[in-house]
């Protein structure tokens, strides 16, 4: 097999490369280990930044998204029993987010990619990678048997535990890492959202959020230890956490309903640099990963996306080679600043177990500032909904 782009890994960040490269004219195949079922199936992320719900309608993979997308111009962040709001319209001169399923993402891209005859392979699992420095190839397997992509470069678009990270050499790659001491429950629910925006709560008993993913159904979250058993946790006291977590002064009341499903997930900051050799370039999750607070994760992995789609464009239409060989440098000026925002929002709403009180009134304060100051507002706001992509 012989292709000019070789991708691994058929997420949001591989898909929507294939699909942008498509629109230059440019070749490429999409190995994904999973069938198309699972991989279309997977419930992860739902807020896009607006530049990422931009990208998707200037492309024209939105008519979903605009159908069916939930866009929000504000969160609120609720302490000591009272809720307040953030208003990214007002901060943002209109900006704001929207609400619409990572895997509905997904679904968009592989429709339009098979539409217009895109080469996706599932079941196909890469199971090395060659000649990254010169010919790149990639090894895969397929229904049992051993095949190889060749191509003229390789986007590793295969997560955390992909192979595309491990092809860099030890002795190039830096890694740098932050593992939280707590991991968030959550909840997919058959139960109308008991609020228009999200809420992140901070409470004595430790962090909460609501969100949705549609009028119909919630997304509810909440801080535990990342070692705790799910088994532990019946649908009973799940809803008692969030009541006791999300209430007001004012009496706030939680609708719950049948629970869909949950889990337990660990919570870690990770980055690899440089996100390049040779001749492949690492995407979202196998270059990066911010803790879930600051709705970055999708987002960074498009901003990844768009960053090569044109050096590639460049490259194949006019021979240019130095946003090619800039890429790592140009991506991880938007990865830090995620980094930093998303580590920040998940220090000020978390508690530790050796938390004092001293911590906890410092939390208070740092939510105080942020809910009464216009200027500190301002800047959550700026980085909720996305800093802009010359940035």
């Amino acid at each position: 097999m012989r292709t000019q782009v070789g991708i691994i890994g058929a997420g949001p960040a591989g898909l929507m490369l294939s699909h942008l490269l498509h629109l230059q004219e440019i070749e490429s195949v999409i190995l994904e280990s999973h069938d198309r079922e699972y991989v279309e199936s997977r419930i992860r992320a739902g807020v896009l930044e607006q530049g990422t719900a931009d990208l998707l309608r200037e492309s024209g993979v939105g008519a979903r998204l605009n159908k069916e997308g939930l866009v929000h111009h504000g969160i609120e962040l609720r302490f000591e029993g009272r809720g307040h709001r953030i208003d990214f319209a007002d901060l943002t001169n209109g900006k704001g987010i929207t609400i619409y399923a990572q895997h509905e993402v997904i679904k968009d891209l592989i429709a339009a990619r098979l539409e217009a005859g895109g080469e996706i392979h599932f079941e196909a699992e890469a199971i090395g990678l060659h000649g990254v420095e010169t010919s790149p190839k990639v090894e895969f397997r397929s229904k049992g048997i051993t095949a190889e992509l060749n191509c003229d470069f390789i986007a590793g678009c295969d997560g955390f535990h992909g192979v595309s990270r491990s092809a860099v050499p030890p002795s190039v790659l830096r890694k740098h890492e932050r593992v939280y001491p707590f991991g968030w429950l959550g909840v997919l629910a058959k139960a109308p959202p008991a609020s228009n925006e999200l809420i992140y709560a901070y409470h004595e008993h430790g962090f909460a959020l609501l969100s949705m993913r549609s009028p119909e159904v919630s997304r509810l979250y909440f801080q535990c230890d990342p070692d705790e058993d799910i088994a532990h946790w019946t649908d009973d006291r799940i809803w008692t956490e969030l009541r006791t977590r999300l209430a007001t002064r004012d009496g706030f009341v939680l609708r719950d309903g049948p629970i869909l499903q949950k889990g337990i997930t660990a919570m870690r900051s990770f980055v690899a640099e440089p996100m390049q050799y040779g001749k492949l370039f690492l995407l979202g999750d196998a270059a990066h990963i911010v803790p879930p607070t600051g709705a970055k994760g999708m987002n960074l992995a498009l901003a990844d996306v768009r960053v090569l789609a044109r050096a590639l464009g460049e490259f194949y239409a006019k021979g240019r080679t130095d946003l090619l060989a800039n890429y790592s440098e140009t991506c991880s000026v938007r990865v830090w600043r995620a980094q930093r925002f998303s580590n920040w929002m998940t220090t000020m709403l978390h508690r530790s177990e050796n938390d004092d009180d001293f911590s906890h009134r410092l939390r208070l304060a740092e939510l105080g500032y942020v809910t009464s100051s216009r200027a500190a507002a301002t800047s959550l706001a700026e980085n909720y909904v996305g800093l802009p992509f010359d940035s």
